[in-house]
């Protein structure tokens, strides 16, 4: 009885360990349509201009316009993107990732000094 009841907490748990949708990179055959124009408004203080792009829903390229998202700080947006690879068509989602001001490969969060780029 043991047994079985750890294998179902086992099966019922499985899908805690799953990555969100919003980590996944999509792969089709299908290119994406050219990219539509949009009229990126103004700079707003405190948000960052996330661009439309053609995502993938339901078997088919939908577009999703633009919008404004919420600054990180030590954070940078980085935008949905397509790349042809091999025959086929990967998207990798938009995600914010930690940022790198000064370019020394140590993540603002870890850098005692973020901003200077010519330190010792």
């Amino acid at each position: 009885m043991k047994k079985l009841l750890l294998a179902a907490a086992i099966v019922a748990s499985a899908g805690t360990f799953t990555l969100p949708a919003s980590a996944a990179v999509i792969v089709v055959q299908t290119a994406p349509p050219a990219p539509r124009h949009e009229v990126v408004p103004p700079p707003r203080h405190g948000y960052v201009w996330a661009p439309g792009y053609w995502d993938w829903r339901n078997n088919r390229h939908v577009w999703t316009k633009g919008h404004w998202e919420r600054e990180r700080r030590g954070y940078v947006y980085h935008q949905p993107t397509w790349v042809e690879r091999n025959g086929h068509w990967e998207m990798s989602r938009g995600n914010w990732a930690r940022g790198d001001n000064d370019h020394d490969g140590v993540p603002n969060g870890r850098d005692d000094h973020p901003n200077n780029p010519r330190r010792d």
